[in-house]
């Protein structure tokens, strides 16, 4: 079983990831936004080594709901903020302004961002549904789901790496 520390681990280093992320947000800014990077390959990088850790997080926490080791309210604690991690790279992603070199193999992956923020999404109705005592066919039904999803976020990340540039 998992232990309240391990999930409280967890979630503080979540945390983190989504506050420094917001900091951007939180310098004064003029009228508008650009997120302004040069290395585009590092960068990426980096927003590719991010996912790779939010993947892994929800996927030891996805098992844990699943063997019954977290509550679901705990797991959707932890979705919650995975989530809001997702949704300010997808933010970045949208503000960084590639070159046209590096467009398509952006838009892929902020592709895979997007479907990994529905992923997380998916898993939380299947803990909604384990709380709510929902029927074995229920559930089996939303897992199809989420492994889809999940399937095609490493798609769209597959394809991102696929369109770099040399």
């Amino acid at each position: 079983m998992a232990s309240k520390k391990g999930i409280a681990a967890t979630a503080i280093i979540l945390a983190a990831i989504t506050g420094a992320s917001f900091l951007l947000w939180l310098v004064p800014q003029e009228d508008e936004t650009t997120f302004i990077v040069t290395d585009y390959e590092n960068y990426l990088d980096g927003v590719k080594n991010i996912h790779e850790v939010l993947q892994e997080s929800m996927e030891i926490e996805y098992q844990n709901l699943r063997n019954g080791e977290i509550t679901p309210q705990e797991y959707i604690v932890v979705a919650d903020v995975t989530s809001s991690q997702v949704t300010s790279q997808i933010s970045e992603f949208i503000t960084s302004k590639p070159p046209e070199v590096w467009q398509d193999s952006y838009i892929s992956y902020m592709e895979a961002l997007k479907k990994f923020n529905s992923y997380i999404g998916e898993t939380k109705v299947l803990a909604n549904l384990i709380e709510k005592g929902s029927t074995d066919a229920e559930l089996e039904q939303v897992i199809e789901k989420i492994e889809s999803m999940k399937k095609e976020s490493l798609e769209y990340a597959k394809n991102s790496e696929e369109q770099r540039p040399n």
